[in-house]
């Protein structure tokens, strides 16, 4: 039943329908942009006022029995937010959002406006190992694909106000407009065209504004960090590039094996006390987990190395040199078990964070490495936020997003050239291996994943419920000759499906194969369907991906194929005139104006 438009929501759209759809789309995107705006204000402010509450207290020369407690708790409220208040599954916002462009017509729920808001706040400020990106980016689609809902605009406009909402959500988390609108191009796929650039620019700058105007102009690391490139260090970085690849085959590999466990676990109890101990267990020994992680990045940039050994039970080994090259090493290894774990355990957050922290770490321990074997005086801030850029091309399939990010939350505008060198490299060594990333690999093993080939993405957003036909007119599998005669005669097709008394598919009759018999009315009692039935060259099974109900009809050669259900119940037909005719349907909505 469709929902009943309030007075003032008629009001606008009267108003609004004066506009053209282009006009529409500026105004919509800004609006996005300003909310969203205020959205990434308003977590990172929550995550910080969380964490700065319950840990700035504790002494940096030894552990705390807080620092294995806190993360515990803090997943367990999220356990109960969720179930209890939310009442839905808010994990995974990156992959959500994607599902929701190819399987849900870009329309997000509500309540994900701010739900993923406040359970990251919970998992993150209280130590959980993950990032505010990926609810930031739940929470910035949501707001422009209900601005699209609200002002009942088509599938075409709610995507593209989708995508500014999530440019906006990154624009504002990072104060870097153009990470933001490029994130969005490459990890959304959203097609690259002046339709598709202008609102995502718009909702950035808007956003970016907000936060101007309310916290000021920043740069997450600034820029005295960076000294000038010298062209005598592509070799290292190089060597980096390779290095942050392996990290982010290591990053993918880890993080799937470790969830596949957590699953298994049918008890969110027993889910909670494993993740829940192995992760206070990590973050007491190396605290620098704790949390998203740009504080201790921001320490290694500004070559704080003590920093490592701030509330751990090694703080007297902060000038041993050896323990200065081990523990960078042993925190990468961790980083993405703690980052599982805080997801198996029900936490809610992202991997946008955990990858540029481990980025971060593996750029400063080949910097670190080098100088000390090989006696060379390498930049180690400039490793260190090279190496961000790295892991995250590899993790994400988005080498672009790491150069552009790390050159606008730096201000660092010289670093292009290792930035393209590195992150290119990591992403070629992980495309070597893994053709889709994290977020899109599970979409990708449904069809869900809908891709940058309007093709294929058309073929993507079709659905299997809206191309059957079911017109047809069953007959039984005992049934006579005389018996089908009269149901071709009600019938306006010129196939039959052939039922058992389970209402199951035992063959199919054509008529052309019985148009000689049909006229002879001395068999109509004495042959049956079962001898005139044949089998359908394949079927199709009502929960099968599009792509795989298109590779059967090809392969079939079929006009038309069956379509059945896990019981082999019959469902209807799927016809070669149908699945083009809706996929012409689907190419003109993907098509710009």
């Amino acid at each position: 039943m469709q929902q009943k438009l309030s007075s003032y929501q008629r009001f606008l759209i009267l108003k609004l329908k004066k506009l053209s759809n282009k006009q529409l789309m500026l105004i919509f995107s800004i609006l996005t942009g300003v909310i969203c705006g205020f959205a990434a204000i308003s977590i990172k402010w929550l995550i910080h006022f969380v964490e700065t509450t319950l840990v700035s207290w504790i002494p940096i020369e030894k552990g705390s029995i807080l620092l294995f407690a806190y993360p515990m708790v803090g997943i367990l409220l999220t356990i109960l937010f969720v179930r209890y208040f939310v009442k839905d599954d808010i994990g995974h916002g990156v992959t959500k959002v994607l599902y929701a462009i190819s399987r849900r017509n870009s329309k997000i729920k509500r309540h994900n406006m701010y739900t993923s808001m406040i359970a990251s706040s919970l998992t993150i400020g209280m130590g959980g190992s993950v990032g505010a990106e990926g609810p930031i980016v739940m929470t910035g689609a949501a707001i422009g694909s209900n601005i699209g809902q609200f002002f009942r605009v088509d599938y075409r406009m709610i995507t593209l106000l989708l995508g500014a909402g999530t440019a906006g959500a990154i624009a504002g988390a990072f104060g870097a407009p153009l990470a933001g609108m490029i994130f969005t191009l490459e990890v959304l796929m959203l097609d690259l065209t002046m339709a598709a650039v202008i609102p995502l620019l718009l909702s950035t700058v808007s956003a970016v504004s907000i936060t101007y105007v309310f916290i000021g102009s920043f740069l997450v690391f600034p820029e005295k960090v960076i000294v000038n490139f010298s062209v005598y260090n592509i070799p290292y970085y190089i060597i980096l590039g390779i290095f942050c690849g392996a990290i982010a085959l290591y990053f993918t590999w880890g993080s799937l094996k470790i969830e596949s466990f957590f699953k298994r676990q049918q008890s969110i109890t027993k889910r909670l006390l494993i993740g829940g101990t192995l992760l206070g267990i990590m973050i007491m020994l190396f605290p620098s987990l704790y949390g998203e992680g740009y504080e201790p990045i921001g320490k290694l940039l500004s070559l704080d190395h003590h920093s490592l050994f701030e509330r751990t039970l090694y703080y007297g080994l902060r000038n041993e040199t050896w323990a200065l090259l081990l523990i960078p090493i042993a925190i990468i290894a961790l980083k993405i078990p703690a980052m599982a774990c805080t997801f198996g355990a029900g936490g809610v957050g992202g991997i946008f964070a955990p990858s540029l922290f481990v980025g971060g770490f593996a750029g400063f321990f080949i910097a670190t490495s080098l100088n000390v074997f090989f006696g060379l005086n390498l930049p180690v801030g400039n490793f260190t936020l090279v190496g961000m850029a790295g892991v995250l091309a590899g993790v994400m399939h988005a080498p672009l997003t790491g150069i552009f990010l790390i050159a606008e939350i730096t201000g660092g505008y010289q670093l292009f050239i290792p930035l393209m060198i590195t992150a290119a490299l990591a992403y070629t060594t992980v495309y070597s291996r893994n053709k889709h990333s994290l977020y899109t690999l599970r979409l990708a093993q449904t069809g869900d994943l809908i891709t940058h080939h309007k093709d294929k993405a058309a073929i993507t957003v079709m659905t299997l419920n809206e191309v059957i036909e079911r017109d047809f007119c069953p007959i039984e599998v005992n049934a006579t000759l005389g018996e089908l005669v009269v149901t071709i005669a009600k019938s306006k097709r010129n196939l039959f499906p052939v039922l058992n008394e389970k209402q199951q598919l035992q063959g199919i009759v054509l008529l052309d194969d019985i148009r000689q018999l049909m006229f002879d009315q001395s068999k109509y009692e004495t042959v049956f369907v079962r001898e005139l039935m044949a089998t359908p060259p394949d079927y199709i099974v009502d929960n099968e991906a599009m792509e795989v109900v298109f590779e059967k009809m090809e392969y079939s050669g079929a006009w038309n194929l069956p379509v059945i259900d896990e019981d082999q119940r019959y469902v209807g037909f799927i016809s070669r005139s149908k699945i083009l005719s809706i996929y012409r349907k689907k190419l003109v909505e993907l098509s710009d104006d």
